[in-house]
């Protein structure tokens, strides 16, 4: 890297410890950032120290929230006895951009991955069951979780975990996305494709 003066050379450092961002990426936003007014600047890192200090996990859904319980949980016209269990929050705002799902969510805040020493005692697992004791109206709980080895594992965990407690476990459709074409799509896509084809 080139040498720059040390304050620019710590600003750049810091945007590339930031996912997705590579050490060009993190040149171009720290000399982006130097180039605009120093207001703009300080919103920006107000915003950040606002949004790490004002937010906080949801006692209910452990999704981030600035009031406890969430705006989704204390809703009345949300369908309180279907629980969509994601793993990040992100997940959650996607889910809610289709507007089709009218239930509540539970948010893990990961999936089980022995290979990174991360169990169902790292995740946010212990207060969904602890949540599904506790509320009886509770008639689904659909598996959201990545198509991912370890989004599978997870939700292959839980449903044995609420098998015993009669609760309706279902896992979102997985397949081919609109617009793709079949010689794209690898093998276990299109299994499972053709394992939820719906008739016409």
């Amino acid at each position: 890297m080139a040498r720059y003066a040390a304050p620019i050379a710590k600003l750049i450092a810091e945007l590339g410890r930031l996912p997705g961002i590579g050490s060009k990426s993190a040149q171009r936003l720290a000399f982006y950032l130097l180039g605009q007014p120093e207001e703009q600047v300080r919103n920006l890192a107000e915003a950040i120290l606002d949004a790490r200090t004002s937010t906080r996990l949801c006692s209910v859904c452990c999704n981030l929230t600035d009031q406890d319980p969430c705006q989704i949980c204390q809703s009345p016209g949300r369908d309180h006895s279907t629980i969509c269990v994601v793993e990040q929050p992100r997940d959650v705002s996607a889910m809610e951009r289709i507007h089709e799902y009218k239930g509540l969510y539970h948010v893990l805040h990961g999936v089980i991955s022995p290979m990174q020493n991360i169990g169902p005692d790292q995740i946010k697992l212990r207060e969904l069951l602890a949540r599904l004791r506790s509320d009886d109206h509770v008639s689904e709980v659909i598996l959201a979780t990545n198509s991912t080895v370890e989004g599978e594992a997870t939700a292959m965990y839980i449903s044995r975990l609420l098998k015993p407690a009669g609760i309706k476990t279902t896992r979102l459709a997985h397949g081919l996305p609109v617009g793709s074409d079949l010689e794209y799509a690898d093998e276990v896509t299109l299994a499972r494709a053709m394992e939820g084809r719906r008739e016409l």
